[in-house]
């Protein structure tokens, strides 16, 4: 068979295969709604992960990926419910046919109002079949928008970062270049939306057009517009689905700003923040983080009643972290910094650069050792933090602090960090962790 879009037997084939195609639909829906209800929690998994690591590019792929999924399950078992909607009338049809309103015997004016909105039977089918079909399309074309949406705020902050936060590059001309590509993102992100919105005004206007020409050609590319924009033209050029989509964005605001609302129980129980007291929160107790996505946030003790004679402590590492000690010691700085995104594949490391790295990591950890301190209400303790990792994989800094000696009931354990502010150091307490020691 030919696949020349001009042969008319290619033609016929795709109106074989137009009215055949709920059977693919509903198989298709139902392998993405498996295998997307299947990998949504391991990515919600990851994207927890992400941000407790402070992995600020990884969170944003995540959530994206997170974001289309929804979006398409939720698109999909709707498609699921009308489609089977749909099958339910047309056996009804084989059984019954049309409406008959004469059986049905009502009132004149209950028989005319009834004509008038149902029409018939058959229109109703068609009527599904339409929704149906629409509805599996923009499912998919849905997540194109949110790639693309998603491409256009990473260009502004990639902009912001790469090129107006990068010191590497002189001053003025980054601060430039960089305001005038922001500027061009700005106005032709704003310009894409209107001319979405008002579904192509600015394309049928001949000095507007003008103007957003250059815009919509860049933006094609930054957005890969190209890839999909068949689907979009063919979408907007039919009554139907024009109005169906003014529907979908109120709709999905809608329904965004009903998840929102939650019942809230009290003023003051859930109110606790990071470095409470009062507030017992689970994250901070590592016998406690036994789910998948239970993961520590700052520092963990290994649990709220402690009946052995030491502490475990748990510091998680972040890239805050790293910044605080660079503030407090920058000759730790290097001039080459190679935090973020690299690759492994070509390495080199020479015996000179590995005693100099080793040597910088034990100066990097005594001076995280000087600047963290542990209190347990008043007291101080001793610590002696090492590199490690925690039973979820995560970074960070362990030690073990002797309780032999503390008394038995409820105490606060304090993390305090040293902080130079101009040139004073200060100390600011960065978690408590309330906790009950009890000897055996």
């Amino acid at each position: 068979m030919s696949n020349d879009y001009k042969d008319s037997k290619f033609k016929e084939l795709l109106d074989k295969l137009q009215q055949e195609s709920w059977q693919l639909e509903l198989l298709i829906s139902g392998f993405a709604i498996f295998g997307l209800i299947t990998a949504m929690p391991h990515i919600r998994t990851a994207m927890i992960v992400a941000e407790n690591d402070k992995q600020i590019y990884s969170f944003v792929a995540l959530l994206i990926a997170f974001i289309a999924c929804s979006i398409l399950v939720f698109n999909l078992l709707i498609h699921v419910v009308l489609r089977g909607l749909w099958i339910g009338a047309l056996g009804l049809r084989y059984v019954s046919g049309e409406i008959d309103f004469k059986k049905l015997n009502y009132q004149h004016n209950f028989t005319k109002h009834l004509k008038k909105r149902i029409v018939s039977f058959d229109k109703y089918v068609a009527t599904l079949e339409n929704y149906c079909s629409v509805l599996f399309a923009v499912s998919f074309l849905l997540i194109f928008y949110v790639i693309s949406i998603s491409i256009i705020l990473l260009s502004l902050v990639g902009i912001a970062t790469l090129i107006i936060s990068n010191d590497n590059l002189p001053d003025t001309p980054r601060t430039i270049i960089g305001i005038l590509f922001l500027f061009f993102i700005l106005i032709g992100a704003f310009l894409v939306f209107i001319d979405f919105l008002t579904q192509g005004y600015l394309k049928k206007k001949k000095w507007l057009s003008k103007i957003y020409f250059p815009f919509y050609w860049v933006f094609s590319y930054i957005t890969l517009t190209f890839l999909y924009r068949p689907l979009v033209y063919n979408f907007l050029d039919n009554k139907f689905t024009r109005r169906l989509s003014f529907f979908l964005v109120p709709s999905y605001i809608a329904i965004s700003v009903l998840i929102s609302f939650k019942h809230k129980k009290t003023n003051y129980l859930e109110s606790a923040t990071k470095i409470s007291s009062t507030y017992l929160d689970t994250r901070n107790y590592e016998n406690l983080l036994v789910k998948e996505d239970d993961f520590a946030r700052i520092a963990t003790i290994q649990s709220k009643v402690i009946i052995d004679p030491y502490i475990k402590f748990f510091r998680i590492f972040s890239e805050n972290v790293e910044n605080r000690i660079y503030d407090y010691e920058p000759t730790l700085k290097p001039k080459n910094d190679k935090r973020g995104f690299s690759s492994d594949i070509v390495m080199f490391n020479s015996t000179e650069y590995l005693k100099n790295k080793d040597s910088l990591t034990k100066k990097y950890l005594a001076v995280f050792n000087e600047t963290h301190q542990i209190f347990i209400d008043s007291i101080k303790f001793k610590t002696d933090f090492f590199i490690s990792q925690n039973n979820k994989k995560q970074f960070g800094f362990e030690t073990y602090i002797n309780i032999k000696h503390l008394t038995e009931g409820k105490h606060i354990l304090k993390l305090k960090r040293l902080r130079k502010k101009k040139k004073d150091t200060i100390r600011v307490t960065e978690i408590n962790i309330p906790f009950w020691h009890f000897k055996q």
